[in-house]
C-alpha cells in the first residue's frame, strides 16, 4: 500500500474504535497518524524500508508495526478483524450527514439501533426525538439525511467513473481488434454524477473485444453478454456497458449512446426533415425506420453526422438540448477552454489550516505541474474546526510566503505562491476587517455556515461581493454532490451584483461540489462574469482536479477569455488589483 491507502485504513480504524466505545485517545492516535502520513513529503515506503518510522511525532512502535504491515503486505489482521466486530449498518450510518461515532453509539446503545433501516424506523416513531441531545428537529434532519442518501444511491461521482472507466478505455484502445472506442453516455457529457458508463468499439472481431472486456482486472461481476453488447459490473459498483459496432456505424452508435436523449430528438427530428432517419446504427436516405446499409448516408466521424444535418460541430459536453442547435446552425462554436489552458489556481489550503503540505512543498509540487502560481488561501478564524487563521498568525504566513517568492526569484525560478485568504461570510459581515484583507493578494469570500433562508444567504453574499477587497466568491451554494443539498440563494441576484461589482464567481472543482453549477454559467456569462476554476486544494493529489473542472466549465460554455486563471501571472495581477482601483 501507498502512503494514502494506509493513511485511509488508519483513519477509518480511528472511526471503528470510536464506534466501539474505546479510549478516545487511542481512535484520536490512529486519526492523527493518518493525517500524519498524508503530509509527508517523501515516499512512506522509503521510511519504512529504513525504519525511520520512530522519527515520526506520534507514531509510536505499535503503529509502526502496523504501519509497516499495511505497506509490506498489503493486509492488517488488526484491521479486519475490528472491521468484522462492528456491524456494517453502524459504518453506513456515518454517511448520514449529523451522525458522528459517538452519536451513533448513543443510538445504539440506547435504542438498539444498529442499521440505517433500525434507524429510520426509530425516528419514524419518534424515539430519537426523545433522547437527550437530539430533538425534534436533529430527527428531522436525520430521516431527510436517509432519503438523500436512498434517493443518490445509484449516482457515482464523475470522479469516481473517471477512475474505473479510464483504465478500461486505454485497454480497448489498445486491444489488436479494436478499429476505435471511446466512452458515451453521461461521463462523456462529463456530468457531474454518473448512473453508469458506456463505451462504444468498433470491431470486427465482437467476440474477441467482448471476451477481453468482461476478463478486465476492474470487473467484478458480469451481468450480461450477447453478441455486440456486455454488461458488466466494476469496482465500487458503478454498471458498465459495452457495445461492439462496425466502423460504419461507430459514428452514428457514438453519437447515440452520448447522448442527451433531449438532444437525440432533435438529432432525429432535424434528420426527418431533410428526408432521412437518424438512429444508433446510421442515417438513413428513407422516410421509415431502417437498418438498411445500402441507404446509409456515409460519415467518417460525428463532424459529418453534424454536417450532414446543417450543423458545425457540437462537443459531447454541450449535448443537453441547451442553446447548442441554434448556436451550431450560426456556424463554428467557440473553442471551449481545457484544462491545460489553466496557468494556476486561486484558492487552496496549506498545513497552516486544515490542508496537508507546507508552502515549500506545494510551491514545489506546483510548479512541477507547469504552473506559473498558486493562491494560499487558507480559511479565516471563524472556521475554528479548520484552524483558521487570526490576523496575526495571517501576517506571519504572508511573510513566509514573501520569504519563498525572495528564495524562489533569487534561484531564477519564475514560479510564485500569491497571499490570500478564505474568508468566511457571517451574518454580521467578513470574518476578517478590511485593513487586514487590503494587505492580501487574492480574497476569497465564502459562506460556510448558510441560513435556512434564500434571503438572507442572498444578503449575505452580495454583501460580500460589494467589498472591495473580495475579488471572488468561493462555491456559492455550499453543496456536497450526493451528500448535501445546495443552500437557498438567488442566484441570478448573486451574479448580477458580481457583474456590478466586478467579482469573480468561483467554479469550485472538488468533485463533491462543481459549485457554482454548470448550468448558471451561460448567465454569468452573459452579464461579463468571470469564473475563477479553483480545486480548493488540500493535498498534492487536488491539482488533479483542474482537469474536472475544466470540463465542467466547457459544459458551461465557458471559453479561455472567460476564466481568470488562464492569465499569466503579470495580467493576473492587474485583474486582482484592477476591483480595488475601480473602488477608490
Amino acid at each position: 500500500m501507498d502512503k494514502d491507502q494506509v493513511a485511509a485504513v488508519l483513519a477509518e480504524i480511528g472511526v471503528l474504535l470510536e464506534l466501539k466505545g474505546e479510549n478516545p485517545f487511542k481512535s484520536r492516535a490512529y486519526a492523527n497518524a493518518a493525517r500524519l502520513l498524508e503530509g509527508l513529503s517523501e515516499p512512506l515506503e522509503k521510511l519504512v524500508a529504513e525504519r525511520r518510522l520512530g522519527e515520526l511525532k506520534g507514531i509510536g512502535e505499535a503503529l509502526q508495526e502496523k504501519i509497516t504491515t499495511l505497506v509490506t503486505t498489503g493486509r492488517l489482521p488488526y484491521y479486519e478483524e475490528l472491521k468484522a466486530s462492528i456491524p456494517p449498518g453502524l459504518v453506513q450510518m456515518l454517511e448520514i450527514p449529523g451522525l458522528g461515532p459517538k452519536r451513533i453509539q448513543l443510538l445504539r446503545d440506547k435504542l438498539g439501533v444498529d442499521s440505517v433501516e433500525a434507524l429510520e424506523a426509530a425516528c419514524r416513531a419518534g424515539r430519537v426525538a426523545a433522547l437527550e441531545g437530539f430533538g425534534e428537529k436533529t430527527q428531522a434532519k436525520i430521516l431527510e439525511g436517509i432519503a438523500h442518501r436512498r434517493q443518490y444511491a445509484e449516482r457515482h461521482l464523475l470522479s469516481d467513473a473517471l477512475a474505473v472507466a479510464e483504465p478500461l478505455i486505454e485497454a480497448l484502445r489498445a486491444h489488436p481488434a479494436v478499429t476505435r472506442c471511446s466512452t458515451a453516455g453521461s461521463l462523456r457529457r462529463w456530468r457531474e454524477t454518473i448512473g453508469d458508463v458506456d463505451f462504444v468499439v468498433s470491431s470486427r472481431a465482437a467476440e474477441a473485444v467482448l471476451e477481453f472486456f468482461v476478463g478486465q482486472p476492474g470487473v467484478e461481476r458480469v451481468l450480461a453478454r450477447g453478441g455486440t453488447k456486455a454488461s458488466v459490473v466494476l469496482s465500487g459498483g458503478l454498471q458498465a456497458d459495452l457495445r461492439v459496432v462496425s466502423d460504419a456505424e461507430y459514428p452514428f452508435a457514438l453519437a447515440y449512446f452520448t447522448g442527451s436523449k433531449a438532444h437525440n430528438i432533435v438529432m432525429r427530428q432535424r434528420a426527418i426533415a431533410r428526408g432521412l432517419r437518424l438512429n444508433e446504427y446510421g442515417l438513413f436516405r428513407s422516410t421509415e425506420e431502417t437498418r438498411d446499409p445500402a441507404l446509409r448516408e456515409p460519415c467518417r466521424d460525428e463532424a459529418e453526422l453534424f454536417a450532414r444535418l446543417g450543423l458545425a460541430y457540437i462537443p459531447p459536453e454541450l449535448r443537453e438540448d441547451r442553446g447548442e442547435f441554434a448556436a451550431a446552425e450560426a456556424g463554428p462554436l467557440p473553442r471551449l477552454i481545457e484544462w491545460t489552458d489553466l496557468k494556476g489556481s486561486l484558492h487552496n489550503h496549506s498545513n497552516w489550516s486544515d490542508g496537508r503540505n507546507s508552502l515549500e512543498d506545494i510551491a514545489r509540487h506546483a510548479e512541477e505541474q507547469g504552473l506559473e502560481y498558486w493562491a494560499i488561501t487558507d480559511h479565516s478564524r471563524a472556521s475554528f474546526q479548520a484552524n483558521g487563521l487570526d490576523p496575526a498568525r495571517l501576517k506571519k504566513q504572508v511573510r513566509d510566503i514573501q520569504a519563498l517568492n525572495r528564495r524562489l526569484a533569487d534561484a531564477g525560478r519564475a514560479f510564485r505562491l500569491l497571499s490570500g485568504i478564505e474568508v468566511d461570510i457571517l451574518r454580521e459581515g467578513l470574518d476578517l476587517p478590511d485593513e487586514v484583507l487590503a494587505d492580501l493578494d487574492v480574497v476569497v469570500a465564502s459562506l460556510h455556515v448558510p441560513s435556512s433562508s434564500e434571503a438572507e444567504n442572498t444578503k449575505r453574499l452580495i454583501r460580500a461581493a460589494e467589498n472591495p477587497h473580495v475579488h471572488l466568491l468561493g462555491h456559492p451554494t455550499g453543496r456536497l454532490l450526493l451528500r448535501r443539498e445546495p443552500a437557498p440563494v438567488n442566484l441570478p441576484a448573486v451574479l448580477d451584483a458580481c457583474a456590478a461589482t466586478g467579482t469573480w464567481i468561483e467554479l469550485n472543482c472538488n468533485p463533491y461540489r462543481f459549485d457554482l453549477d454548470w448550468r448558471h454559467w451561460p448567465y454569468a456569462r452573459s452579464r461579463g462574469v468571470k469564473c475563477v476554476i479553483n480545486p480548493d486544494a488540500h493535498r498534492f493529489e487536488h491539482t488533479g482536479f483542474l482537469r474536472l473542472g475544466a470540463g465542467v466549465a466547457r459544459k458551461g460554455w465557458l471559453t479561455p477569455a472567460d476564466v481568470i486563471n488562464t492569465l499569466p501571472l503579470e495580467k493576473l495581477r492587474g485583474a486582482l488589483n484592477l476591483k480595488r482601483r475601480r473602488a477608490k
